[in-house]
């Protein structure tokens, strides 16, 4: 489940700070120091979580100032803002965010009246059906929680936000978000083209490195410490499946280890995935009793290594997923 958390302090005190807020690196990851968009020639854009800060580094280029409203090693599904955070979002140009995923960045873009972009309404969010999540029973959720209360619910079935995780759906939000900087700034119009082009190319090869990569494997099933996936493994034929559902926070109960390792056991699994934003704990503690080994796949909801970009990080799930799966190169 996508927790629902709010801004610590309330708003309209946030507010009343925005004169004396300045962006800067402290609560949003990074952003211009230069007193905001007034106080220079560059465009500002707070993006909130790592993939969005991706495109709109790389499409914005030397004429945008790029900062994050998740911290670095900060679980972007629980992220809270601080009242400094949300001043420096009242002055941006630009605030790039997928609406549902992050509570408080909607409330704050709502009581900011900061111009937005969504990226869920450029690209398709898929429900957690389509992209293979079950609904475990053994998962435990706090009195009152629960997947419905995910975001976008469509047709009874909530939406998985984890598009990013397909390149071609990530190209989409890029293509769009090149023209809403063309619109914030039209000035940088043909940059904003040009570079759209390159990360888009840069893209699509990407995608058809996945489908290449992936396409002649002896398995078809990954399991995952939750399931972050499944617009990766849909695309491609393959299943996962999650000590923990789609929601990381979720404790998976003696029932649903009992299953995996039935899993395990069916789908000839022969290694476990962890995530570096996650406690391995349990993970590791699966694969120790049903004799596997543990590898990382990064569902890229913050950036770990800061030499590591979208791209380089996805060829490395890539290499990881085809260890695992006994893909033919």
């Amino acid at each position: 489940m996508i927790s629902r958390r709010v801004v610590p302090l309330s708003l309209a005190a946030a507010l009343t700070l925005s004169g004396c807020a300045a962006f800067s690196s402290d609560s949003s990851g990074g952003g211009a120091d230069d007193g905001g968009p007034d106080a220079g020639s560059m465009t500002t854009v707070l993006a909130s979580f790592y993939p969005l800060e991706y495109l709109a580094a790389e499409i914005g280029g030397e004429r945008v100032s790029v900062g994050s409203l998740t911290p670095p090693g900060a679980d972007p599904h629980t992220v809270e803002l601080s009242p400094r955070t949300v001043a420096e979002m009242e002055q941006a140009h630009l605030v790039v965010h997928l609406g549902g995923f992050q509570p408080a960045v909607d409330e704050a873009v709502a009581a900011t009246g900061t111009p937005a972009f969504d990226a869920a309404e450029h690209t398709e969010l898929l429900t957690t059906a389509d992209t293979g999540h079950d609904d475990h029973e053994g998962h435990d959720h706090a009195p009152g929680e629960g997947h419905e209360d995910e975001a976008h619910a469509h047709d009874g079935e909530p939406l998985d936000p984890h598009f990013w995780l397909d390149p071609a759906r990530l190209a989409d939000v890029g293509a769009a978000l090149a023209e809403e900087l063309a619109a914030v700034d039209p000035d940088g119009a043909a940059t904003y083209e040009e570079n759209a082009e390159r990360v888009l190319a840069e893209l699509a090869t990407l995608d058809e490195e996945l489908a290449a990569g992936l396409a002649r494997c002896e398995k078809d099933t990954i399991v995952v410490a939750h399931e972050a996936y499944g617009y990766l493994t849909s695309a491609h034929g393959l299943r996962q499946e999650g000590l923990s559902g789609i929601d990381p926070e979720a404790e998976p109960s003696p029932a649903r280890l009992a299953e995996i390792a039935a899993v395990v056991g069916e789908h000839d699994v022969d290694t476990v995935f962890v995530e570096s934003l996650l406690s391995p704990a349990v993970a590791e503690a699966l694969a120790e009793d049903l004799g596997l080994t543990t590898a990382v796949l990064d569902p890229l909801e913050n950036q770990q290594d800061p030499a590591a970009d979208y791209p380089a990080v996805m060829r490395a799930n890539l290499a990881a997923l085809q260890d695992a799966l006994g893909c033919a190169a």
